[in-house]
């Protein structure tokens, strides 16, 4: 794992101070070896930031370059597949220096052009200059595990691997996006290409750019996107066991590639359905395993620790706990800088505590997301279920009566507030939105200056719901380019790399992506009473007896507890009620009230707290 970082412009860059720098705010990435290279014209320069895991020797050092083909690259990630790409390579012609991935894509690209892209295996964002063509060519993995933003300017394109590398240029500006930040406040992250700053973007999922050196024109295009259900699949017909051989094997063979490292791998074991099936088929493909897992005292439903140590005892691996306590909110101006587009989800702590762990044992661990993503696993599938099963005999237009009694009339964070706003939704067409930070009410009282841009949010999400007939179906594409590339695997990227520790997720290998939207139907994956079908059925295979499978917790802290008394509510009070505070203190009072009685307001303060320590971080004016 790395941190990339360049810029590319149609006329020689006079001005090269600002790449080493930004370089170096990567070094988290990449603390193992940094390089730097310019083309001879001054037109295109590329660093890097180099985490070893492959090749350790000098001979995977970046940026990486193709004398014989004029081509030069920096590179972020992995190439599962990379050994049968060489084999293959090497028997057209290809000779290899190093023993890495590196040099494959580069080969690759030289043999097969962008259409190297289907080829690829893995999780990456890359940049690749193509000399002889005056192109270069920046690419995506399909689920987004790998970041990758970019500002173009006129005939000037920067990218990184972090947006905070962009603005170590301090001559650019650091403005707000209204659009952006309404979808932060409504959604808790910005989706797609947008990106909090305004002229600033994110290169999306599956998405490859091309830039033009010699006319300073771009070219953006996806490269891959989620298959359509196959029609049998949502028939009686399907042969369940079959699926399931075929899932387990799917998930062996991508747990074996994603073993492959030359230093020490673990496993991020935190005792649910995912993790514990990753750290079955570890033990299959490696005579040791270590796993890991964290706690949190005297916060029962929050510590994981005996469901962990179940599954590390059944599957005799190496097993190390760390012990979380509420101490821990001195990290957080720590992770609202690494965070430098924020997201509301405070399970960013406990990911960091985590991986800080484990970077101690190792240098790569496997982890069990996505699973939540492709097979329905979380209590909202259920109770999609249960809207489409019960709620849709209800006329709509009474339906919206309710959602507008819940919306206009009960507090935020009330208990069965959320469940009658989505009344209101058509399930033949629409999804509800059990995750809304904030409703747009609120938003406009929190920072009634933006009040006009209130209601971006809500257009954007409309407009990035696919029109699948088949709800659960709908909602998981949806949750997959969403909540899992703009939450998930930013929070689990941002984190583990500030230990500069990779992280692979074995469940997000795209033939398993492409099994579970293409091939399991709805009905093995979530009912009214039931959700993540097809994964338990596979952990009733080669999980203990004893494993409780309707256990679902995940990395998260006793947030509500903590703010009740002690540092983390010291913290958010002094944020919040900081005169200087971007926030309406009316409509911040309102929230901390909530809160005191009872109220579930914790993660939206914690939207808020992050949003507002970050525009301090960075110099941003709302």
């Amino acid at each position: 794992m790395c941190g990339i970082v360049g810029v590319v412009s149609s006329i020689s860059q006079v001005d090269r101070a600002w790449l080493p720098v930004a370089c170096n705010t990567l070094k988290h990435r990449g603390p193992d070896d940094a390089g730097e290279w310019w083309s001879e014209d001054g037109r295109v320069g590329m660093a890097h930031r180099r985490l070893s895991i492959l090749d350790l020797s000098p001979l995977g050092h970046q940026p990486m370059h193709y004398p014989r083909s004029g081509l030069s690259i920096v590179f972020n990630g992995e190439i599962y597949n990379f050994q049968e790409l060489r084999s293959e390579l090497s028997q057209r012609g290809h000779t290899f220096y190093s023993h890495g991935d590196t040099e494959v894509l580069l080969a690759a690209y030289a043999t097969w052009g962008t259409d190297c892209l289907p080829r690829l295996n893995g999780m990456f964002a890359f940049a690749l200059y193509d000399a002889p063509r005056g192109l270069v060519f920046l690419a995506r993995d399909r689920a987004g595990e790998k970041p990758l933003f970019y500002r173009l300017d006129g005939s000037t394109l920067r990218f990184a691997s972090e947006l905070k590398a962009l603005i170590a240029d301090q001559k650019l500006p650091r403005h707000i996006d209204p659009a952006a930040l309404d979808c932060y406040l409504a959604m808790g992250f910005v989706p797609g290409d947008r990106c909090i700053l305004q002229g600033y973007h994110k290169l999306p999922p599956a998405h490859a750019m091309n830039f033009d050196v010699h006319h300073g024109t771009t070219r953006v295009w996806r490269y891959w996107q989620l298959p359509e259900l196959d029609p049998l699949a949502a028939t009686s017909a399907v042969d369940e066991s079959a699926l399931l051989d075929e899932l387990e094997a799917l998930l062996e063979n991508s747990v074996k590639r994603q073993l492959v490292a030359d230093v020490p791998v673990g496993v991020l074991l935190s005792g649910g359905v995912d993790s514990s099936l990753i750290t079955a088929m570890a033990v299959r493909n490696s005579r040791q395993v270590r796993t890991f897992s964290i706690g949190f005292p005297g916060h029962g439903d929050f510590d994981e620790t005996p469901h962990a140590r179940l599954i590390a005892r059944h599957f005799g691996t190496e097993h190390t706990e760390l012990v979380a306590s509420p101490a821990t909110a001195n990290i957080i101006p720590l992770l609202v800088r690494q965070f430098d587009e924020p997201i509301a989800d405070s399970s960013m702590i406990p990911t960091w505590l985590v991986t800080h762990l484990v970077r101690q044992y190792c240098s790569v661990a496997l982890g069990g997301d996505g699973g939540d993503e492709l097979f329905a696993g979380y209590p909202m599938h259920q109770r999609l279920m249960w809207l489409k099963k019960y709620a849709s005999p209800i006329p709509l237009v009474l339906r919206k009566g309710l959602a507008l009694i819940a919306n206009n009339f009960m507090p935020m964070g009330m208990k069965g507030q959320n469940y009658l706003a989505n009344l209101g939704y058509d399930y033949g067409t629409q999804i509800p939105h059990f995750q809304e930070v904030f409703r747009s009410r609120t938003r406009k009282k929190l920072l009634p200056q933006y009040a006009e841009f209130v209601g971006l949010a809500e257009s954007v999400r409309a407009k990035r719901i696919d029109t699948n007939p088949d709800l659960l179906q709908r909602a998981t594409q949806f949750d997959f380019a969403n909540y899992l590339a703009e939450d998930i695997l930013v929070k689990v990227d941002r984190a583990s790399m500030l230990n500069s520790l990779e992280v692979r997720a074995p469940l997000l290998d795209y033939q398993i992506i492409e099994f579970a939207f293409g091939r399991v139907p709805s009905y093995l994956k979530a009912t009214t009473t039931d959700k993540k079908i097809l994964l338990k059925r596979l952990a009733s295979r080669v999980l203990p007896d004893e494993f409780n499978q309707k256990r679902k917790q995940g990395f998260s802290i006793p947030l509500t507890a903590w703010l009740k008394a002690g540092p983390f509510r010291t913290l958010f009070y002094d944020v919040l009620r900081d005169p200087q505070c971007s926030f309406d203190r009316q409509a911040v009072e309102g929230l901390l009230r909530g809160q005191e009685g009872g109220q579930s307001n914790s993660e939206r303060l914690f939207a808020l707290v992050l949003l507002e320590l970050w525009r301090c971080e960075y110099g941003v004016k709302f």
